[in-house]
């Protein structure tokens, strides 16, 4: 159910796209994002790759308001993946200081929008001050009865997937008796428990692949791919994919 009426959502549209033909009815419950493009869109600029990441913030910020606003109920984005720490030392250790000041300066706003915000992932591996932020968003915001964002940090699906077993293992270990392994089961020992699989994936910057996020949830997920970077993604993007998703016919294997 849209917050509001969706000409205030989308309030002033590019020429041929009607914030009236999105369907009220038809919003995916769970939305995911691979947000990329952050380092091209600093390059196109002769800037630093950390300056691209900044910028990428208030993409994150109008996609959490327009999804929120859109009765959109879970919306997961891809903040920092197992790989990421490949990167340069300098990038990562700059991403780990944004991760904390952004969500220390946004989650006031967030709570007071009754967003709920959770992570998914290993976050033993994050420093002090970025663990200690997501911890102080989930404790102040876990009451709140709005829209869930599920920030995906340190978070590689494989590796979600082997934490899943090793789970069933240690439990069949400590009861003493070998469980019957069925969907269900390997499901309540995801990151995503209790979670809905996306309806929807969003891809920037014209990349075609999955790069490790979701591979499990993402079984009969719908795909929008576009080629804007990230930091220009806004609500009116949101919204192309809003009625992307919604022209599909959607069988789930079924004739």
């Amino acid at each position: 159910m849209f917050a509001k009426p969706v000409t205030e959502i989308y309030p002033d549209p590019p020429v041929g796209l009607d914030p009236l033909a999105l369907d009220e009815a038809r919003i995916p419950k769970h939305v995911a994002v691979i947000m990329d493009g952050n380092g091209r869109w600093a390059k196109k600029r002769a800037l630093n790759r950390l300056r691209g990441h900044r910028a990428g913030i208030d993409a994150v910020r109008e996609t959490i308001r327009a999804a929120s606003d859109s009765g959109v109920r879970y919306l997961t984005i891809y903040s920092f993946s197992t790989e990421n720490w490949k990167r340069p030392d300098d990038e990562v250790e700059g991403l780990m200081e944004l991760f904390a000041k952004t969500m220390l300066a946004e989650v006031d706003g967030l709570h007071e929008e009754h967003v709920r915000v959770r992570t998914i992932g290993d976050m033993s591996r994050l420093p002090k001050d970025a663990r200690e932020a997501f911890e102080e968003a989930w404790e102040k915001t876990r009451g709140n009865d709005g829209m869930t964002l599920i920030v995906a940090v340190n978070y590689g699906s494989r590796q979600e997937i082997l934490h899943a077993v090793q789970g069933i293992v240690d439990e069949a270990v400590a009861s003493g008796e070998a469980p019957v392994v069925d969907g269900d089961l390997f499901e309540r020992n995801l990151y995503t428990a209790g979670v809905p699989d996306p309806e929807l994936l969003i891809r920037t910057s014209g990349e075609l692949r999955v790069s490790n996020f979701l591979l499990w949830q993402l079984a009969y997920t719908e795909f929008y791919c576009t080629d804007v970077l990230w930091p220009d993604f806004n609500r009116y993007e949101f919204l192309r994919a809003l009625l992307s998703y919604q022209s599909r016919d959607r069988r789930f294997g079924g004739v």
